[in-house]
């Protein structure tokens, strides 16, 4: 039931038949990807074609052990010229590569069912919010001169303001001359208070502030 519909050569008719399953899976696949949350232009008709373009890959390999390694390392170029993106991305991403892995061995029906599988799972866990951190739990990250010390200089703030409040990172920029303080905050109500972030700016010099959930602030 679940067998390729490939044979020993690619005839015109399976090459169709893989190609259009490839192309209609990575329309669901970016319409999926897009289910209650941001999604770029770029990124859906990326997710819409990838399946097509992996599927035609693994018909040209067919079993050669020679173009499998240069498949391969043309993959992993891709990486390093490819933007960071959030786990929803990547995951989109390697369930286009799955979908395109299976259509291009032939195995149509399975990559079909592959897709219902994760797509209602997928659907699911996003409905109920599974795994979605506290609305009031936000990154901090504050520039400030070399010539601050960083240590207990917004203690008085975050008390204020603040129920609980960690520094998770130092990083310096600029050649030295910044400090980037990373902290993971819970504000005491789902606001952020602008008077908040102005005290803030009054002690690092009016620098870049940048606060937001930690899922946004992952790409930055």
């Amino acid at each position: 039931m679940l067998n390729s519909i490939m044979g020993t050569e690619i005839t015109i008719p399976s090459f169709l038949i893989c190609t259009a399953v490839s192309l209609v899976l990575g329309i669901l696949i970016a319409l999926l990807g897009m289910f209650k949350t941001r999604c770029t232009q770029s990124l859906a008709v990326t997710l819409v074609i990838l399946p097509a373009i992996v599927q035609i890959i693994i018909m040209l390999v067919n079993g050669n052990i020679g173009a499998g390694v240069a498949v391969a390392g043309t993959f992993s170029l891709v990486r390093f010229r490819s933007a960071p993106g959030t786990a929803r991305e990547i995951t989109s991403i390697f369930l286009a590569m799955a979908v395109g892995l299976a259509t291009g061995m032939g195995y149509v029906l399975l990559a079909c069912i592959f897709f219902a599988v994760i797509a209602v799972v997928f659907i699911l866990l996003t409905v109920v919010n599974f795994g979605q951190t506290n609305a009031s739990e936000r990154v901090l990250k504050i520039i400030i001169p070399e010539n601050l010390d960083y240590d207990g200089l917004f203690d008085d703030l975050f008390q204020q303001y603040l129920k609980t409040y960690s520094l998770d990172r130092v990083k310096t920029s600029n050649m030295g001359m910044l400090y980037e303080l990373q902290y993971n905050i819970t504000l005491k109500n789902n606001r952020l208070p602008k008077q908040f972030l102005d005290e803030i700016r009054c002690r690092n010099g009016n620098l870049n502030i940048v606060c937001g959930r930690e899922t946004y602030m992952e790409a930055l």
